[in-house]
């Protein structure tokens, strides 16, 4: 549900900004230092590179969506092929497929991020830099983990001695 309306809302954002590069006209002079370059050609390689993010996202939303309906149609599979290693194959498969349909949301949320950074550049360098700054930080901290978070999802997940030694 949450990758149908984010990939419907990036390429809504795409086909916007497209409709704003054919309509708009040259605006006045500003400050070079506060807004940086803003030449129509700069607007437009600036507009082009927030609309490939949108775009970009829509793809990976879209990939989501796919590999997230499979998983809704594989997991009524009966778990009955077993692999040379004694693992149940349907049961990895899902498992890889539903990994995937993840991964891909994650990257389409992350353009989403890079393409609010990009927005930022047209109102200059300043916001921009500040932005990246701001988005690097927090994506460090939500893509790193600490010794508390370990032990507060173990305690949620108990395992028996032997797996919990393959899981740190």
């Amino acid at each position: 549900m949450a990758s149908t309306v984010l990939a419907t809302t990036a390429i809504s954002l795409a086909s916007l900004i497209s409709v704003f590069v054919s309509a708009t006209a040259k605006s006045s002079a500003s400050s070079a230092l506060v807004y940086g370059n803003q030449t129509s050609l700069a607007s437009s390689v600036k507009l082009f590179a927030i609309s490939l993010c949108f775009i970009l996202a829509f793809l990976c939303h879209i990939q989501a969506i796919r590999y997230y309906a499979h998983v809704s149609f594989l997991v009524t599979t009966p778990p009955a092929v077993i692999d040379s290693t004694g693992d149940l194959v349907s049961v990895k498969y899902v498992a890889r497929s539903l990994n995937r349909g993840s991964f891909f949301w994650s990257l389409g949320l992350r353009a989403f991020y890079v393409s609010f950074t990009l927005f930022l550049w047209i109102f200059g360098p300043l916001p921009m830099f500040l932005s990246c700054i701001i988005l690097c930080s927090l994506l460090y901290f939500l893509d790193t983990t600490t010794e508390h978070t370990r032990d507060l999802h173990k305690s949620f997940w108990p395992v028996d001695k032997e797996e919990g030694e393959d899981i740190v």
